[in-house]
């Protein structure tokens, strides 16, 4: 019983068992996915205008994508606490919207939603930052395989809440955000203190666990696609939504046994390790001789420390440290390297989150019918995942077997341009490639970015890095969506109303039928996600020679971080 006990402490100790923590808690931690879900129920209830859905919707993804305030909590806190940070955040902020809904408060103000889904929505960058940049601390050689899925279940959470809030719930709207609001929360409590960097050496199957894994993810994935299809064919009772749901936590607790298999593997080998005699002989220096060179060591490194302390961090701007060296946050923040990050971000997210909004009204515009326009919803996001989990385990093959650079592969991504011309150029049922085509691409984006910025400035500062290079994706969507997709759409509808002799004050609602809707918009769109892959050739020629080496030699002589 002692020993049991023993190895279950192990097992709750191990990474292994971290990472299994680190997927439940990214499969609650994509509930800004839902919103078009409910988003009548706050339209609807609290009674107001058709702009306030879309405020609401734009303060959402706001809030989902600045991670900054994260990212600066990480790097001062240890994990439990970002992660209960984040779990207090989505529960009050998704609680009061139901308390909303529900009219057991009294009605809030715009500004009061607003805030709101900003609190709720942003606390999954402190679920996220807790969880993905610890795994990836842990397992820095494999760093890309991780990236890809943690954002993969990331991706398929909403369709797991999905499923779930019908078993439990049945289809009740107003009842999925009371789940939001305490599921994501009660699963970081659950699992917060399992997940904390680890000093660890790299076993040689890693590679193998993280495919089995993989596996997993995707038989999870195709078993979602499949439930969705049979829901809109078949209708299912509320004992059928509870069979499904049990089918998909099970799937979800698979990793767990991948886990408990692996760590007891490693403690087979600690065992043999402890069992066999010392088999090497130690040669003492004599002690004037050791204290001589701890000595020497000792005032090299005092001497060291001594003079990057009098040096500002801020007179070490542009002082840049060599590729495989760690960067501080400003000498990164404010590196070429960094600013074409951003700039191909800008294009690329920008592109594919402007295409993945605007793609009901699409749908809608070309005269495909409301059941159809869902189904391209669901593509998307089967698409999202699927892109998620290329990207990254094609990309980190591609780089130990042929050395290509991690910013060649986002190039090919961000070529998605095809499928915004698909959109500006459609041809029957040209709108299911395009969301494949989209739907791939945007998933693909996020595990290359936040693993390029890992290898090229280091671990040291991750948490705030990644989270200041997604900042680029809100502001390409408000800038290409706002001012560009939805002000080119509004002058066609309004083409439209004139040809029909209508003036603008007689519609309350804009609404443009026709090819011409979205051509001027989405052409703008596949300029710039194709002018975003150009410009990461400049940095695919800088770091060209960087990716060519090992760079995961400074991992392995580290043997862990702090």
């Amino acid at each position: 019983m002692g020993e049991t006990w023993r190895f279950a402490v192990h097992v709750l100790n191990g990474r292994w068992f971290s990472v299994f923590a680190s997927f439940i808690i990214m499969a609650g931690a994509g509930a800004t996915y839902l919103f078009g879900t409910y988003s009548k129920d706050i339209k609807a209830t609290i009674g107001y205008d058709q702009k306030a859905p879309n405020l609401i919707g734009f303060v959402k993804d706001l809030g989902a994508n600045v991670g900054v305030l994260a990212g600066l909590i990480a790097e001062a806190t240890p994990t439990w606490f970002v992660l209960f940070t984040g779990s207090a955040m989505n529960f009050v902020g998704y609680f009061m919207i139901w308390l909303a809904v529900t009219g057991k408060v009294a009605k809030p103000r715009i500004w009061h939603m607003c805030l709101y889904i900003c609190i709720g929505a942003n606390s999954q960058n402190f679920a996220t930052t807790g969880a993905l940049v610890t795994c990836v601390k842990n397992f820095p050689e494999s760093r890309g395989v991780m990236l890809v899925l943690l954002k993969g279940f990331v991706g398929l959470s909403g369709a797991i809440f999905a499923q779930l809030y019908l078993a439990i719930y049945g289809n009740d709207s107003k009842s999925l955000i009371l789940l939001i609001a305490w599921f994501p929360a009660a699963l970081s409590v659950v699992y917060v203190y399992t997940i904390r960097t680890m000093k660890t050496e790299r076993q040689p199957n890693e590679l193998r666990v993280f495919y089995h894994f993989l596996y997993v993810s995707i038989v999870l994935a195709l078993f979602l696609m499949a439930m969705s299809i049979l829901e809109k064919i078949i209708s299912f009772s509320k004992g059928a939504y509870a069979a499904s749901a049990t089918v998909v936590c099970l799937i979800l607790f698979t990793p767990l046994l991948i886990a408990i298999i692996e760590e007891w593997v490693q403690w087979n080998l600690k065992k043999k390790e402890a069992m066999k005699p010392p088999t090497e002989l130690t040669i003492q220096k004599p002690r004037e001789i050791a204290s001589e060179d701890e000595g020497s060591v000792k005032s090299s490194a005092s001497k060291e420390k001594k003079d990057k302390a009098e040096r500002s961090c801020f007179l070490t701007i542009f002082d840049k440290p060599e590729r495989d060296e760690e960067y501080t946050i400003l000498q990164a923040l404010l590196s070429i390297d960094m600013l074409i990050l951003f700039a191909a971000t800008f294009c690329g997210f920008g592109t594919s989150l402007t295409a993945v909004d605007n793609l009901g009204q699409i749908g809608e515009s070309l005269g495909y019918p409301t059941k159809t326009v869902n189904s391209f919803v669901s593509l998307v996001s089967i698409w999202n995942y699927f892109g998620r989990v290329f990207s990254g385990f094609v990309s980190e093959n591609m780089l130990i077997k042929y050395k290509t650079p991690r910013p060649l592969m986002m190039t090919f991504v961000l070529l998605s341009c095809i499928g915004h011309l698909i959109i500006a150029f459609p041809f029957p049922n040209s709108v299911y490639v395009a969301s494949v085509i989209m739907g791939f691409s945007f998933g693909a984006q996020l595990p290359l970015l936040f693993a390029i910025i890992s290898e090229l400035f280091g671990l040291k500062y991750h948490s705030i890095l990644f989270n200041c290079g997604q900042l680029a994706s809100p502001l390409g969507s408000y800038i290409l969506n706002v001012q560009v997709t939805r002000i080119l759409y509004g002058n066609e509808a309004t083409k439209e109303l004139k040809a029909k002799g209508l003036d603008r004050s007689a519609v309350k609602e804009l609404v443009c039928i026709g090819v011409e809707c979205y051509k001027k918009p989405f052409i703008i769109l596949s300029s710039a996600a194709l002018f975003g892959a150009l410009i990461l050739l400049i940095l695919v020629v800088r770091t060209r020679k960087f990716y060519s080496g090992d760079i995961h030699k400074k991992f392995r002589e580290r043997q862990g971080f702090c």
